[in-house]
């Protein structure tokens, strides 16, 4: 297993909870170029959106000009509460209800560019939040599936995201440690919360030769770009972070119920 450390930002605070419970999901399939000059106003707040991208992503490291392209086009402020929309595209994650945050706009960008999709790709990922990330992702590859622990917050992505018209994106609320096993193998697994440690439900539901871009550890955490080999997991590259815990892990000798319905607010 081969390291290759970057050095980076040394903490960046992201998103989204995940995992325990199957219950509701709706299907948004079509392909991205169908709605790729429409989705999320994309004319609305663009010289914002053209200085983070010049200014926190372009004088960083984010270099590929897909990755760049979407972030340009995504109307972040769209995925926000109205009360933090003035803040929409500042270097930071902002809250978005339930005790969640968007992530900061360079760690998406980091993330999707370390998983180097491609058009033909199908993504997973866990922990869906505001639908940032899936909105991202998905103009860059053939579908994503992404899973939301917290009802609330997987019913308004689906509905911004049905809004905005991205039509390949699948939205389920469940549990991230079972991953999504009736769509897989994946192209690309994207975890937006920090395991102790790697889900094997994950690893099996990773395509041979995949990337996988998830955080792992507690007090201390690592985000880790991994690549599925013939011998389990090789590391390529890792980078300091802080994320939410990711949350559902089935007990030692017990499945985690698939259906769960949140009636309160747990922050």
């Amino acid at each position: 297993m081969r390291h290759a450390h970057w050095v980076r930002v040394p903490w960046i605070v992201t998103a989204s909870t995940l995992a325990l419970a199957f219950s509701g999901f709706v299907i948004l399939m079509a392909h991205p170029r169908l709605y790729r000059d429409n989705a999320g106003n994309d004319g609305e707040r663009e010289s914002e959106r053209r200085r983070m991208v010049d200014e926190q992503l372009r004088a960083r490291d984010i270099h590929d000009v897909r990755v760049l392209d979407a972030m340009l086009h995504v109307a972040r402020h769209v995925f926000i509460p109205e009360s933090a929309r003035a803040l929409a595209y500042n270097d930071s994650a902002l809250p978005i209800g339930y005790g969640q945050t968007i992530s900061q706009p360079y760690i998406v960008a980091f993330m999707t560019q370390a998983l180097e999709v491609e058009p033909v790709h199908r993504v997973l990922e866990v922990g869906t939040g505001s639908g940032y990330q899936a909105a991202v992702l998905s103009r860059l590859v053939k579908a994503v599936y992404t899973i939301e622990i917290i009802e609330p917050l997987a019913e308004r992505a689906r509905a911004t995201l049905l809004e905005l018209g991205y039509r390949n994106v699948e939205v389920r609320t469940g549990n991230g440690y079972h991953g999504w096993p009736e769509h897989a193998p994946y192209d690309r697994i994207m975890v937006t919360a920090a395991p102790t440690e790697v889900p094997p439900a994950l690893v099996q539901q990773l395509r041979m030769g995949g990337l996988m871009a998830i955080p792992v550890g507690s007090a201390t955490q690592e985000l880790r770009i991994l690549r599925r080999v013939s011998t389990g997991l090789e590391t390529i590259g890792t980078l300091p972070v802080i994320f939410v815990p990711m949350t559902g892990k089935p007990e030692a000798g017990r499945r985690a119920p698939d259906t769960l319905r949140h009636q309160s607010v747990v922050g």
